[in-house]
């Protein structure tokens, strides 16, 4: 439940002066200002999720007990497109919500149910996306498409960097660290945020279900 609380703004109840008081304009309307109040205890989860800026916030919520008792072996992550947000699991328990950024609408990420079938901590870069540089080293093209752009005779192609690599599907897609908008912007990876993505990874494994839901 959501609760507001309806203020007048401030000119409307002082006056002028105390010798020459302010006469009520009769023609002028009173306009009532809701202020929202959050209703729920600070630090739950319910708390977290009533805020006014939830899901497209960057905000990140941890069960302390749950994410201590969460490991390789009992973990899960289920991934909410619509709210563009990611839930690391202890079987039914959340342990955490965090934000992410997946698919764009030219490069949707799937939905479905899948497992890690990949780990690569730091080394991990893109074999379709990344820049292409000239025999120089000059940059020729900063978001290539290994499909579509060439390398020029002497150049290089350098695959955007993904630490924290879990791989989801052999055509491409997966978790890693990168830049995470409050809105889909991927090229179908789930990109997850700086702050939480090593524990995601260090909470997972090969194996390890990942739900992806609209």
């Amino acid at each position: 439940m959501k609760l507001f609380v309806y203020t007048l703004p401030v000119a409307a109840i002082l006056l002028a002066s105390c010798a020459s008081p302010k006469v009520p304009n009769p023609k002028q309307k009173t306009v009532l200002k809701a202020v929202y109040i959050n209703p729920h205890k600070a630090g739950t989860y319910k708390h977290f999720r009533a805020e006014k800026s939830y899901p497209r916030n960057y905000g990140v919520w941890k069960n302390a007990a749950v994410l201590a008792k969460t490991t390789p072996s009992n973990s899960s992550v289920r991934i909410d497109l619509s709210d563009q947000r990611g839930y690391l699991m202890n079987g039914s328990e959340l342990a955490m919500d965090y934000p992410v950024a997946t698919g764009r609408s030219k490069y949707p990420t799937p939905t479905g149910t899948f497992k890690v079938l990949e780990r690569n901590r730091k080394e991990k870069r893109s074999n379709t996306y990344g820049r292409i540089y000239n025999a120089s080293g000059g940059l020729v093209k900063s978001n290539a498409d290994t499909r579509k752009d060439k390398v020029p005779p002497g150049g290089k192609y350098v695959g955007a960097a993904m630490p924290y690599w879990m791989r989801l599907t052999w055509d491409g897609i997966g978790m890693h660290k990168g830049n995470v908008p409050r809105h889909p912007a991927s090229h179908g990876c789930i990109r997850t945020y700086y702050k939480v993505v090593e524990t995601v990874f260090d909470k997972t494994r090969i194996g390890t279900t990942v739900t992806i839901v609209e």
